[in-house]
């Protein structure tokens, strides 16, 4: 069940990247071998048990999985600040009936890691979200748009952009 769901008007963070272009892209030469600075960012597989996301518990495997990450300049001391990009597609189980969803969430970010634990991210196109605590109900999430995650150090989640698609996980293996 996809549904458009405005989550928070008048505040668009939009991170546009220009990934992949340039001199960083171009053929390595003999004499001087180029590297792209990006390397593999595997997603282990996942459990989350019943109640905290939906109300079975669930199972997550990817099954396809070429996610790569790249480390930028940091923006302040004490933040790191990566890239994300690839495809990525992630089977969702649920452990009790064995009914599965393969969920393409193959979107790009650039993730801000703070110190205290909380992150930021800035996104284009689909991710995985699981929410417990946040500005969405409990649950697990594709999400999709342009669009921003705030992390609490506490881990509450809260989904920002102008308009901002979510399809819900629970629904489709409930």
């Amino acid at each position: 069940m996809r549904s458009i769901v405005p989550v928070a008007l008048g505040t668009a963070c939009v991170a546009v990247l220009a990934l992949g272009t340039g001199p960083a892209a171009a053929a390595p030469t003999a004499t001087a071998p180029q590297r792209s600075g990006w390397e593999p960012a595997p997603s282990a597989p996942w459990d989350v048990a019943a109640g905290e996301r939906c109300a079975f518990a669930l199972h997550g495997e990817p099954i396809v999985d070429e996610v790569v990450r790249r480390e930028l300049p940091p923006p302040a001391e004490g933040v790191t600040r990566s890239a994300y990009k690839g495809d990525l597609v992630v089977r969702v189980t649920n452990k009790e009936t064995g009914a599965h969803y393969d969920a393409d969430v193959s979107g790009s970010a650039v993730v801000d890691a703070y110190a205290s634990g909380a992150q930021f991210w800035r996104v284009v196109g689909p991710v995985l979200v699981g929410v417990g605590d946040g500005n969405l109900a409990r649950g697990m999430y594709v999400v999709d748009g342009v669009y921003t995650i705030d992390i609490s150090a506490t881990g509450a989640k809260t989904v920002t952009g102008p308009v901002v698609a979510t399809d819900s996980i629970c629904d489709r293996v409930g």
